[in-house]
């Protein structure tokens, strides 16, 4: 598979390719699977049919790659913490008071579906298509919790100063189970594993350190120990000057790039071999044309002669054409 190649280290030309968000709302197909499922987290808990949407782009567009459909809140949701999702608001939790409701020996029966649908895309997907399970950044998915909603995280950043302590009673709890819950997307058959830490770059450095380096570092040290040869792949969103230090201590085997970070400053920050993935902007998607097209050139000419994944610094936007999405491949088969 070329995509594990370059996740491996090898200078794979063209590089591959996958788009995080690549199953989702600009495809008229995934609407109408989501309105046949009735709602965003019943087709996120129906195996056959989060099996469906996963297979939606690679079915259009070809991609090297599958991500597993399901989301980052699952986790939470299944260690007992309520969960909706208001529409054209995003996700809704009750703020979380204390450990006393959480309960992660349930967990493993409530996300189940989720594992089921990895286990049935590894029997559907093509055999040169790699399958990328996920789990939300135990940072990310506390500041969810603890602020019961997204929009700058104003509460979990007081607690980090007021409350240390809770916050990190909080981050094991989290890392424990996003450390049984990744390996099990394994076992069921993911060919490798990606960390969404996308509000990384929201805390300082001391705090970055202590919530976002080590939580992921236990993850990878852990699910390396139990899965020989597993790769992983670390999104430190807006991490900024820390991403060296992430990338040398977090354990991780790939990063995925931002779109406000200059690729050529991160390789530099990096260890030697790092391999990259992303960092188109997301808006150049929507927008298409001489916009897009010199942007990809330019990447492409940024990445050639290293081990790169091709994908967005962001996910893909409801707005997004098709035809944008078909071009943006063309290109980056073409090679630039």
């Amino acid at each position: 598979m070329n995509f594990l190649n370059a996740l491996n280290g090898k200078d794979v030309w063209p590089p591959p390719l996958w788009l995080m968000r690549q199953a989702g709302r600009y495809l008229p197909e995934y609407r109408a699977t989501r309105a046949k499922a009735g709602d965003f987290l019943s087709l996120c808990l129906n195996p056959a049919l989060a099996e469906d949407v996963t297979l939606q782009p690679i079915r259009k567009f070809g991609f090297d790659a599958a991500i597993l459909f399901s989301d980052i809140l699952i986790l939470p949701m299944a260690l007992g913490q309520g969960l909706r999702f208001a529409e054209g608001e995003g996700p809704r939790m009750p703020p979380l008071e204390s450990l006393a409701g959480l309960k992660p020996d349930n967990a493993p029966g409530i996300y189940a579906p989720v594992i089921e649908t990895v286990s049935r895309l590894r029997g559907s997907l093509p055999k040169d298509t790699a399958l990328i399970g996920f789990a939300g950044g135990p940072t990310t998915v506390a500041c969810y919790m603890l602020d019961g909603q997204g929009g700058g995280f104003p509460r979990t950043r007081r607690l980090a100063y007021e409350r240390p302590e809770f916050v990190k009673q909080v981050l094991n709890i989290l890392t424990e189970t996003t450390i049984e819950y990744l390996s099990a997307q394994v076992k069921a058959g993911a060919d490798c594993v990606m960390l969404f830490e996308s509000w990384a770059g929201i805390f300082p450095p001391g705090q970055f350190r202590a919530f976002v380096i080590e939580p992921n570092r236990r993850i990878c040290k852990a699910l390396k120990k139990r899965h020989e040869g597993l790769k992983i792949i670390g999104f430190p969103r807006l991490a900024g000057l820390m991403l060296g230090e992430y990338a040398r201590d977090a354990g991780v085997d790939a990063i995925g790039l931002d779109s406000v970070t200059d690729i050529k400053a991160a390789r530099a920050a990096c260890p030697a071999g790092t391999v990259f993935q992303g960092n188109l902007d997301p808006l150049l998607l929507k927008l298409g044309g001489k916009a897009m097209e010199e942007a990809v050139e330019a990447l492409l000419a940024d990445v050639r002669g290293y081990p790169h994944i091709f994908n967005l610094g962001h996910g893909i936007t409801p707005d997004v054409p098709e035809a944008h999405v078909a071009r943006l491949v063309e290109l980056v088969r073409q090679g630039g």
